[in-house]
């Protein structure tokens, strides 16, 4: 027998619907009608444009709650540049990400958006902009004929000024950039919270991811150690936010002098090669380099502390509630939010923050980082982590507090009772 195909029309298709697309069944129910358990009515449509760079945009992942705040029902597109997406896909407070390829730019370029939020300030922003129809701007735009980029409300001065004023940026402003783009883009606080509270990142893993995570730690260190990764890389923009290989392999030695201790190097494939000098002749693991940014997640994901300077590799730790031992040398430490799960160790150069890209002294800020600083941090995260372990355990909860640790991951901090001393 064969079976009849149903026959849709206008009345019947909920075309509003924020998973229907019109020219195929979303998969959610074979049949597109008010009765889907799955239906969601988006009441609004909202753009997100931020292009750059890698470890700004996983901060900005911090603005989806507060955009799910003050518009619940929404429809939320994102636009960025690739590889970025792939840090954006599969999270489910986005409905469609888009990358600036032609094709997709094409396609932005048929969709209609109530709001706007412009995170980044540049003429490539600007432009994606240019051919989007949208109702409400928010953030910043461009003047056409100057090329100068303008805050698109008065919300956004702040924001934007900071930019303007190297005193500013420096030494008056405390505010970190979570909260400094939450307010430029007129976005409220958490309820019941004060206006600097900011909203966690939101990078959510897959289950595979986790599973993955869970192998490879598996892999790494016995049940009853710490696994501690070294985040040995940053981006070219500047190239000063990295230590030496002799002050990696000091912090290795170090670490490894205490018992119980797993060193992971992490890293890109720009920082292969680079970890292959810090490791050699050390006992030390070398993560996967060349597997793409959702494979550099799962390996963060198997640490349970992570040391590193400002880049990629500390947004996505912080995204993935790791305790985070972060050294600053040119860029501002108050700029970034730990959310109470890490230390800062700054650099003790006179002229830093500097946010140069070119650099020739003699002495660098990375040469003025405090190793002891940053083993002193490590110290701290394990005691910190043991008694989180413990309180989940006290309150009857097989799971620790935090929902991005994987089963077997964080919560194996209980058996080592006590952290060790400062290595």
């Amino acid at each position: 027998m064969v079976a009849q195909c149903a026959t849709y029309t206008d009345s019947m298709a909920i075309t509003g619907c924020r998973f229907f697309n019109g020219y195929k069944p979303c998969g959610k129910n074979e049949i597109c009608d008010s009765l889907c358990p799955s239906m969601s009515v988006a009441k609004e449509r909202i753009l997100i444009v931020h292009l750059e760079a890698l470890g700004a945009v996983v901060r900005s992942t911090s603005l989806l709650t507060s955009i799910k705040r003050k518009y619940p029902d929404s429809h939320v597109t994102w636009v960025t540049q690739k590889p970025s997406d792939q840090l954006l896909k599969g999270n489910p407070l986005i409905d469609r990400v888009l990358t600036t390829d032609r094709d997709d730019l094409l396609a932005l370029g048929a969709l209609q958006f109530d709001v706007a939020l412009c995170v980044d300030k540049s003429l490539k922003a600007a432009g994606v902009l240019a051919s989007t129809k949208f109702e409400k701007l928010y953030g910043f735009k461009v003047d056409a004929k100057l090329g100068a980029i303008l805050p698109a409300t008065d919300a956004a001065v702040e924001l934007w000024e900071l930019g303007l004023s190297d005193y500013k940026k420096f030494f008056v402003n405390k505010k970190p950039e979570t909260q400094l783009s939450r307010e430029a883009l007129e976005l409220p606080a958490s309820v019941g919270s004060d206006e600097i509270s900011s909203d966690e990142y939101f990078v959510p893993l897959n289950a595979a991811e986790f599973s993955l995570a869970a192998e490879r730690r598996h892999q790494w260190a016995g049940a009853n150690e710490w696994v501690v990764g070294l985040n040995t890389g940053c981006s070219d923009v500047i190239q000063y936010k990295k230590l030496s290989i002799e002050t990696h392999r000091e912090l290795v030695l170090r670490l490894q002098a205490v018992a119980g201790v797993r060193v992971v190097l992490l890293g890109g494939p720009e920082d292969e090669l680079r970890n292959q000098r810090i490791a050699h002749g050390l006992d030390v693991v070398q993560s996967p380099t060349q597997s793409g940014l959702r494979d550099g997640l799962v390996s963060v994901q198997a640490c349970d502390i992570v040391i590193t300077g400002d880049s990629l590799g500390m947004h996505m730790a912080i995204a993935l509630k790791k305790w985070v031992v972060a050294w600053f040398g040119p860029t501002c430490a108050h700029e970034i939010e730990l959310f109470g799960r890490g230390v800062k160790v700054m650099s003790q150069a006179a002229c830093s923050p500097c946010w140069k890209r070119q650099c020739n002294k003699d002495v660098m800020c990375y040469d003025l980082v405090s190793v002891p600083e940053l083993l002193l941090g490590v110290s701290r995260g394990m005691q910190f982590i043991s008694a989180e372990a413990k309180r989940s355990e006290l309150l009857g909860r097989n799971q620790p507090t935090n929902s991005n640790h994987s089963d077997g991951i964080r919560g194996r901090s209980v058996a080592r009772n006590t952290a060790p001393k400062t290595p």
